[in-house]
């Protein structure tokens, strides 16, 4: 990052860097930095052209486990679409002094700050007086807030009661941020040359707050840039070292490209983002050019080096890639499950449209409902075991002969975390494939805890399906 600012600097008229009061690194074209002041400053600068972000979720039962923030989720998305970088995100408990304190280091090094929750009626909703206690400005009654929450509540046959009547009150001076979606209005104010946003923490006022009540603002405030430019590549069998080393040599070592690596049980999803920030390049006139691969062109060659492993390049699960496949090609598909318990079912019949090609999905957990559903003979299963590569073959021919398909699909293993031996240790799992060319299977070993496990076979057996639609014809 210093070298490129370094390199920079001889465009500018002075090249100043320095490290603020937060450690965040602010660098300025302009005569000074101010101290206590870098990010203002810098928001006014002409070479800081990406608005940063930071997302506070607030709420103690997102600390204790048992409940995912998909507001920060859908948040760092939407931002992205607007040019908006989000720099962090953090979770804090339903303490005053907690949420203050995360305000107010959150407003020392980006220019947005977003919250959410802490705005309902009981008495662990203080996100309102946190906001107007580090800003110094008091709680006041807004007439328009109450109205609304009034005939919010009226219109569902209910009065307003004394805790209720507290979401009214906002910081002075507070921009209102109405909430057609519920009952407890946000609000927006600006603090130390940031804008603070606060919306309740219930997923679909967000949504609908964000589309009527931030975007709004952000645009009116000049906030907006054109989106952040990402492409994000689905892979599965290859793990994220491996991934690394096969393109290393294509990320260009120095320049705007952003490079990102998710692993889930699901299989590694790479992420290629273009950052404004980095790309501009001052010339003589004041414009800004790009220079180098274009963001396409590297997805085209990390898809080449990749190749059968990337299953979706635009978001598709692999249930969606599957049933296209299946649907396109006019096929039927009967599954054999026993470890997944019906997943893999599950996850096809979750897709809309997806009664054209599953005919049905069969649970044989038991050896004898492997015999009795499935024609799987008793001596085979005495002899190798259920969790055997003779024996998903076995289910695969079973159930498509018994379904009159054209794919019989299978899978069979020891998910743990008991059941294994040094032989067929937790994570041993066998997939099979039947289709008119003939029988097929294959062996996996995954680690992790039984749902992981679980998870990774059922995209295991789908991946397998994937490759011999796509092999089979001219697409693999």
């Amino acid at each position: 990052m210093t070298q490129l600012f370094n390199g920079l600097s001889s465009h500018m008229r002075c090249g100043d860097y320095n490290y603020g009061e937060a450690g965040a690194f602010i660098f300025c074209s302009c005569s000074r930095v101010i101290p206590g002041q870098s990010l203002g400053h810098a928001s006014r600068c002409r070479f800081f052209s990406m608005t940063t972000a930071e997302i506070i979720a607030v709420g103690s039962e997102l600390l204790l486990g048992g409940r995912v923030d998909t507001n920060s989720l859908f948040l760092s998305e939407s931002l992205a679409e607007y040019g908006i970088e989000v720099r962090f995100k953090s979770v804090v408990g339903d303490d005053v002094e907690d949420i203050g304190a995360a305000v107010m280091n959150a407003a020392r090094g980006v220019q947005l700050v977003l919250i959410t929750g802490g705005l309902g009626p009981t008495v662990d909703d203080v996100t309102r007086e946190a906001v107007a206690r580090v800003t110094g400005k008091p709680l006041r009654l807004r007439p328009r807030a109450l109205d609304s929450i009034t005939a919010r509540l009226q219109s569902a046959g209910r009065s307003v009661t004394a805790n209720q009547r507290r979401q009214a009150f906002l910081p002075a001076g507070a921009t209102l941020l109405h909430n057609t979606a519920g009952v407890a209005p946000g609000f927006a104010i600006q603090w130390k040359r940031c804008w603070v946003f606060c919306l309740p923490g219930v997923s679909h006022e967000v949504r609908r707050m964000w589309t009527e009540s931030l975007l709004p603002v952000l645009r009116q405030d000049g906030l907006l840039s054109p989106a952040i430019e990402t492409r994000t590549i689905h892979t599965f069998g290859l793990l994220e070292g491996e991934i690394n080393d096969r393109i290393a040599g294509i990320i260009p070592a120095a320049g705007s490209f952003r490079l990102g690596l998710l692993a889930s049980p699901l299989g590694v999803s790479v992420s290629l983002t273009r950052s404004q920030t980095i790309e501009r390049r001052q010339t003589g006139k004041g414009r800004a050019v790009k220079s180098g691969p274009s963001l396409d062109n590297l997805m085209d060659d990390v898809i080449a080096e990749l190749g059968p492993h990337v299953f979706s390049i635009d978001g598709q699960t692999m249930e969606e890639v599957v049933g296209r496949h299946l649907r396109d090609r006019g096929f039927t598909l009967a599954v054999a499950e026993s470890c997944t318990g019906g997943l893999i079912t599950h996850r096809l019949t979750r897709v809309a449209g997806s009664s054209a090609y599953v005919d049905r999905g069969v649970v044989c957990y038991d050896n004898r409902a492997k015999i009795e559903l499935l024609g799987v003979s008793e001596s085979l299963l005495k002899k190798y075991g259920a969790v055997s590569a003779q024996v998903a073959k076995a289910m695969a021919q079973g159930i498509r002969t018994r379904s009159k398909v054209d794919v019989g699909l299978s899978v069979t293993g020891i998910a743990g975390p008991g059941g294994g031996t040094t032989h067929k240790p937790v994570g041993l799992i066998y997939v099979g494939l039947a289709t008119s060319e003939g029988t097929s299977t294959q062996v996996f070993r995954f680690h992790g805890e039984r749902d992981a496990i679980t998870l990774r076979a059922s995209q295991a057996a789908l991946d397998v399906l994937r490759h011999w639609l796509q092999v089979s014809f001219g697409e693999g």
